[in-house]
């Protein structure tokens, strides 16, 4: 199965000037969960074991922890979400992963989980998203569905709160 996007890492990578594609709904929200390397650590096992869709209230199946290449299904109530993940970063300031729509996901496009370290040693939870509806409900939907969408974001920052 394809991804249903073309713009495959532009969450992770984007243009130099760090701004997302064009022609989609974006998202960029950051939340500070401590310091120092223990705080990075946890809160990096946390993402790379689905702790923020797990958290969010979301089943993953397969239950795995993120993997380059995997296609995961997350179940919320009756909606099917399908996707691949497309990159898996870890650095000295980047632990974290991407996700990228495939046919039967609500939506078009790309997620980023990524646990950030900042110089002063300041530990993120930061997600990264662009997107478009992909299914007749969200595009029906409108203004709900990105309502949905920005309710599950919330979730997934609180989730991940160590």
């Amino acid at each position: 199965m394809s991804l249903t996007y073309e713009e495959v890492g532009a969450t992770l990578t984007g243009p130099a000037d760090g701004r997302l594609p064009a022609g989609y709904a974006h998202l960029d929200r950051r939340v500070r969960l401590g310091s120092g390397h223990e705080c990075f650590e946890r809160a990096g096992a946390a993402v790379l074991s689905w702790g923020a869709q797990r958290g969010a209230g979301l089943r993953v199946t397969p239950g795995d922890d993120v993997r380059e290449g995997a296609d995961v299904e997350l179940r919320f109530l009756w909606l099917r979400i399908p996707c691949r993940v497309v990159r898996v970063v870890r650095s000295e300031e980047r632990i974290g992963f991407a996700y990228g729509t495939l046919r039967g996901h609500p939506e078009c496009g790309e997620e980023a989980f990524l646990v950030e370290r900042d110089a002063d040693g300041s530990v993120f939870f930061r997600i990264r998203a662009f997107s478009r509806p992909g299914r007749w409900y969200a595009r029906l939907g409108g203004p709900v569905a990105r309502g949905v969408q920005l309710w599950v974001t919330r979730r997934y920052l609180k989730a991940i709160e160590v």
